[in-house]
């Protein structure tokens, strides 16, 4: 149960519960569609009139078409209802430290058009040619109305300022990428950090079960990033930045984090640091293919492909990293007793080789009983990107907030 807040409160009106009840017709339809008014009336508790009169307002907004005629023995034959696919549109942004991808998806989350930039060092050049790339995917696709914008970021935002204000691995310092992109095209922006928005799509998703409402996103790339929702809530802290367990200490003294602290988790398990522990596991010899010289180009992804040929030494350096892995795991179960955990990024590329090592050693440091799912996502759903569209979704099917 959530405290009224006396300082911070907003009264309910009679519109308070049109909202809602229009608000939860919508996502009855988003889940069960094609559905008839009645079946919308049984599965909602609604009366038959009020539900009539939110589908014909959904209807005229363009957020919903009639579709098939029903078939029934005898009566009027039922007229059953969908999403209206080609409305709407929402642009997800997902930022990373090399790339940018950005995406057209409808109210379905699936995906029309695609694209990658390059994310350049100077945040203010980068944001003008983000935007004018926005402004070509729009232009691109006419037809629909759209929604909003949704940006992920590999760091944190500040909650009253909307302004990005802690991302060691971008290198940027303070900046408003809400105003910047809002002013340059028009729409309403909505930014989190990636791991948040990978929660927010999981939970969207109902991947997991309508009952999961303890969730946990932790996300593996340069950093390591974690989204909490509790509750059914996400949990963000007054500030923005909670959840940052990426830069909690576990090895004192360790090796010098881009946060300014020394062993923090993703020095330990983040794609970088698997690239890192791989050269130093190198011994130098000439013409060796492992040797640090011929280790200056390889990538992750190149990392994870020698672990699948079977090479020895990629397959130890990555068994290390799948061991600190399970570490900030079970620190997070033991602490927060998530229902279901996800695991997202390129390393669930091999989660059948990491995998049982993370379960491993999160039952060898868990003691608290709690039933948690340790689940990897499949990359190629691409839930970063994902989630980007579920930040824009949830301001339309989310529950109207009141205090």
């Amino acid at each position: 149960m959530r405290k009224i807040d006396l300082n911070n409160f907003t009264v309910a009106r009679s519109e308070t519960a049109r909202d809602i009840n229009r608000r939860i017709v919508l996502n009855l339809i988003r889940k069960n569609q094609p559905i008839s008014r009645a079946g919308l009336a049984r599965r909602s508790g609604l009366q038959r009139s009020t539900v009539s009169a939110i589908t014909e307002q959904l209807i005229s907004e363009r957020w919903v078409i009639e579709g098939a005629l029903g078939h029934l023995p005898r009566g009027r034959k039922p007229t059953f209802l969908h999403l209206n696919a080609e409305r709407s549109g929402i642009i997800g942004v997902d930022i990373h430290p090399g790339t940018t991808t950005l995406a057209v998806a409808d109210l379905d989350s699936h995906f029309i058009a695609q694209e990658s930039i390059p994310t350049g060092s100077n945040p203010e050049e980068f944001l003008e040619r983000l935007s004018r790339r926005i402004l070509d995917l729009m232009r691109a696709h006419p037809k629909k109305t759209y929604e909003g914008i949704g940006v992920s970021l590999p760091g944190r935002i500040d909650v009253s300022t909307q302004k990005l204000t802690f991302a060691p691995s971008l290198g940027w310092g303070e900046v408003d990428i809400k105003t910047s992109i809002e002013q340059a095209t028009g729409l309403k922006v909505e930014t989190a950090n990636a791991a948040n928005a990978c929660a927010l799509s999981e939970l969207w998703s109902g991947r997991h079960g309508e009952a999961v409402r303890n969730l946990i996103a932790v996300t593996v790339s340069e950093g390591i990033g974690v989204g909490m929702i509790m509750n059914g809530q996400l949990i963000q802290g007054s500030t923005g930045v909670a959840g940052e367990f990426g830069h909690v200490a576990l090895v004192e003294g360790g090796i010098q984090c881009r946060c300014g602290n020394r062993g923090c988790w993703e020095t330990l398990a983040s794609n970088n640091a698997a690239i890192r522990l791989y050269a130093e596991s190198s011994t130098v010899r000439k013409g060796e293919v492992g040797s640090k010289s011929a280790m200056a180009g390889v990538t992750y992804n190149d990392l994870t492909r020698l672990v699948e040929q079977g090479d020895p030494r990629a397959q130890k350096t990555m068994e290390q990293v799948a061991r600190h892995l399970g570490n900030g795991i079970a620190m997070l179960i033991s602490g927060l007793a998530p229902d279901v955990l996800v695991v997202v990024g390129e390393i669930t590329r091999i989660w059948d080789r990491v995998g049982p090592i993370v379960d491993s050693v999160v039952k060898s440091r868990s003691f608290t009983h709690a039933s948690t799912r340790i689940l990897p996502t499949n990359p190629e759903a691409q839930p970063r990107l994902r989630g980007t569209i579920a930040l824009v979704l949830q301001h339309h099917f989310g529950a109207p907030f009141i205090a």
